[in-house]
């Protein structure tokens, strides 16, 4: 019931449902402006390493990753974050995942028990959200608790909302900064009032923050970093209760490597690493050695930005005063006022031959209203040329 009844199909699914009665114009070439992952190529050089790491094909790679992909990500989350060096265990507080999508989705299931407090736990996620947190929240067992983040909350969820008793239950707070779709940026004094409480009722502060690199101004603060910044540790680690999920999908338009780590707190790396040995997937070692050069290498990332703030400036030329129009902090979504967002998914598609996403889709109804219903998620992951012709076409129809 878990699978069939509580979680519904997935929002790409109910997206061709929606649209299947319809029949686009053939004139024009479909334009799939819904999908989540980068369309850009992987570096030339990570392709190499693929290709090159013949021999390790036949053997099973370590549950925990290779010693020099840890340490990749080490270094990396230092320079990214002003870490200061020696302070992350390799063995200690990261481990490589299968994405990020592994990682948020398995934090569910080591951090939560069969009771909290003597009740049934809850897991809270911002509302929209990415699908996997509903679906280690429910598959966990625990009772989801959606915290609505519209525009009036800065498209932030407002926590402050959760009550004392929910809190007592609380296992896991799912957030993501960028967010999906919204792309706000939590500020470093909305994360440590954030790491504060977690703390307080030991919980887990969960932070997806796969979408780091990509921003269109300064870059976004991280929970690793607001955690060590707040120096209330009292000779404790300085990142427990708290861990952050990074991935070479938007980072390397590298989607299709499956690669990924979360980090922080090293009882949650250790409990990952438990399940994992009991039957999480292994990361093959082409996949980590080309993760490894990934990580290292900064050039490419600095021209994916660049990437997306080019689509980002014809968006707004053309969208600048229309459907509350904004652009956003981080990540590659516009995420536009329209209104009613299956109409205007279902007219992109009859008039345009442009394919969205309806906001609805990766948002639930909380005291009987969906906070998304009015909006489309478009995402900005095609070239300049094809970008400019698609926000054309949905500034000419809607």
């Amino acid at each position: 019931p878990r699978l069939t009844e509580t979680l519904t199909d997935f929002p790409f699914a109910r997206l061709n449902t929606l649209i299947a009665p319809i029949t686009p114009p053939g004139h024009l070439s479909m334009i799939n402006m819904s999908v989540g992952e980068p369309q850009g190529r992987m570096p030339a050089f990570a392709r190499q390493i693929v290709a090159d790491e013949i021999d390790g094909w036949n053997r099973y790679p370590p549950n925990q990753g290779i010693p020099d992909l840890n340490l990749a990500i080490v270094e990396w989350l230092g320079r990214r974050y002003r870490l200061p060096d020696g302070l992350l265990d390799p063995a200690r507080h990261v481990m490589p995942t299968a994405g990020s999508k592994e990682g948020v989705y398995i934090i569910a299931t080591v951090a939560t028990p069969q009771q909290k407090n003597g009740a049934r736990p809850v897991i809270a996620l911002p509302n929209p959200f990415y699908q996997a947190y509903l679906g280690g929240a429910v598959l966990s067992g625990a009772e989801p608790l959606l915290v609505d983040a519209p525009a009036e909350t800065g498209f932030l969820p407002d926590f402050d909302t959760v009550d004392e008793a929910t809190w007592q239950r609380m296992s896991v707070v799912y957030l993501c900064s960028p967010a999906n779709p919204q792309g706000a940026i939590a500020s470093i004094g909305y994360l440590q009032k954030l790491i504060a409480k977690c703390r307080a009722y030991d919980c887990v502060l969960a932070v997806d923050e796969c979408y780091a690199e990509i921003y269109t101004r300064e870059a976004p603060v991280g929970a690793l970093e607001a955690a060590l910044a707040m120096d209330d540790t009292g000779g404790k680690d300085p990142f427990r209760n708290v861990v952050v999920f990074h991935s070479l999908s938007k980072r390397s338009n590298a989607a299709g490597l499956r690669s990924g780590f979360m980090a922080g707190d090293p009882r949650q790396v250790a409990m990952l690493l438990r399940w994992r040995t009991y039957g999480g997937p292994q990361i093959p070692f082409a996949v980590q050695k080309a993760s490894a050069a990934l990580w290292r290498e900064e050039t490419h990332p600095i021209e994916t930005r660049e990437w997306y703030r080019r689509n980002f400036r014809i968006a707004e030329s053309m969208l600048h005063n229309r459907f509350s129009y904004y652009t956003p902090g981080g990540g590659f979504f516009l995420w536009l006022d329209v209104g009613d967002g299956e109409e205007a998914t279902r007219r992109l598609w009859r008039e345009a031959h442009v394919k969205v996403l309806p906001g609805a889709y990766v948002c639930r109804e909380t005291a009987g209203i969906n906070a998304a219903e009015r909006y489309i998620r478009v995402a900005l992951v095609h070239d300049e040329e094809t970008t400019r012709e698609a926000v054309s076409r949905l500034a000419a129809v809607l």
